[in-house]
């Protein structure tokens, strides 16, 4: 489990969350929501250790976060940011790229780091892509690989910052499939969502961002309910009860 406990953290002087606090599973799919500016990458960068707390405490699995190395968080948490680089590379490259936390020096890949990324890229469906320039790929076959790397990596947790961004409908659907899997495979998966209807499909939690001092935490048919939705986004969440698809609706 990931417990933050009331961390207060931000750029230079100004905090951008102060004095929140929750706690992040094995095995959940946890959706973070929020309007522009509420703090959701903030949130995740904490989480990593990227950026430092002035007050509060973060633990992973009981170890306190400024107790670990930067290999050692890389151990236990994957990360993948928004916005990335398509990097001059083949796909069995990059999704290699995902056993650093665990090379000594010299740095080389053995065989079984080969084999993880193999059974990595197998697990998403790229295997026949592996030889393939990243550049070479759509949109969609790009992000799969991503998320390959970050299996590569053997963590107990992934981290994705708005994973679905530009992503066509039917890739966003393949994708957040995966991350289904791989939460009821028993990974924490924690993701940075604006797509609600698409955030309360998927997860098992809804982590609502309401101000830099509050979070709501609960399940999405909770969470639809909260009237705290509608202030901050102006829409309704509802639930299609045929389909059990969530959808919104502009609030009048």
């Amino acid at each position: 489990m990931i417990e933050i406990k009331n961390i207060t953290v931000g750029y230079g002087k100004q905090p951008v969350l102060d004095g929140i606090g929750v706690s992040i599973e094995k095995g959940r799919l946890t959706s973070i929501i929020g309007v522009n500016g509420s703090g959701k990458s903030t949130f995740l960068k904490a989480i990593l250790g990227i950026l430092p707390l002035s007050n509060g405490s973060i633990s992973i699995d009981g170890a306190e976060l400024s107790s670990l190395k930067r290999n050692e968080i890389a151990q236990r948490v994957a990360y993948l940011s928004q916005g990335k680089s398509t990097p001059d590379m083949t796909v069995e490259q990059m999704v290699l790229h995902g056993r650093f936390p665990y090379l000594s020096y010299p740095r080389r890949y053995t065989e079984n780091d080969r084999k993880i990324a193999y059974s990595a890229m197998e697990r998403v469906g790229i295997c026949e892509l592996a030889g393939k320039p990243l550049h070479t790929l759509s949109g969609g076959m790009r992000q799969n690989a991503y998320i390959a790397m970050a299996l590569a990596q053997d963590t107990d947790y992934i981290l994705l910052d708005e994973p679905t961004t530009y992503l066509d409908i039917a890739h966003q659907l393949e994708l957040m499939h995966i991350l289904r899997a791989l939460a009821d495979s028993g990974k924490g998966i924690v993701t940075v969502m604006h797509d609600l209807p698409l955030a309360f499909d998927f997860s098992d939690e809804i982590v609502l961002m309401a101000n830099k001092t509050s979070l709501i935490k609960s399940p999405p048919a909770e969470m639809c309910k909260s009237p705290v939705i509608q202030e901050l986004f102006g829409v309704q969440i509802k639930k299609m009860a045929e389909e059990e698809r969530y959808y919104y609706t502009m609030r009048r």
